[in-house]
């Protein structure tokens, strides 16, 4: 294995093995040994997958407090302001509802960061993000809203919140 490979094997485990222990919160020693094991075996099958460079790039304090405080604060913000506005929706009777697919520009560049925002999108009620396009360099959202009035910028803002700028100080 090439040094890139073995580290790429080396974080993946860490990752793995600290979600054993968060799922299995346990310090028995056969959990622990299971953990390894099956943490260990998860790592030789997909870090090449996961892990393209950089392997111990989350080790960089900034980077774990910045994707601390979005998982923390920011998403949960987010996620609190879309339910609030899909419960005024449909306590409202629904008179108010124009879905439609709405086109968002991003800057981000990272895979794994337009992965994280797609989500971060989907996740919040009220929208669904159907496809990620690479449009003349700049990475574009097709989103399913509820509340389609505009497109572009001004959709992006009110869909996106906070949460790219976050994003994008976590993995870039």
């Amino acid at each position: 294995m090439r040094k890139t490979k073995v580290s790429a094997v080396i974080a993946t485990f860490i990752v793995c093995y600290a979600f054993w222990l968060l799922l299995t919160w346990s310090v028995k020693p056969q959990e622990l040994i299971a953990g390894a094991v099956v943490s260990l075996a998860a790592a030789l099958f997909s870090a090449r997958f996961f892990i393209h460079e950089k392997a111990f790039w989350l080790a960089n304090p900034a980077k774990f407090f910045t994707g601390l405080c979005y998982w923390l604060f920011i998403f949960p913000g987010e996620l609190i302001k879309a339910n609030v506005n899909m419960a005024k929706l449909v306590l409202g009777g629904c008179k108010n509802v124009r879905p439609g697919i709405v086109k968002i520009p991003s800057e981000l560049q990272s895979d794994y960061g337009r992965a994280a925002l797609a989500n971060s999108i989907t996740l919040t009620p009220g929208t669904i993000t159907m496809e990620i396009a690479e449009e003349d360099g700049q990475a574009q959202y097709y989103v399913h809203w509820i509340e389609a009035e505009s497109d572009g910028a001004e959709a992006g803002e009110a869909i996106k919140g906070r949460m790219e700028k976050w994003i994008r100080r976590f993995w870039q």
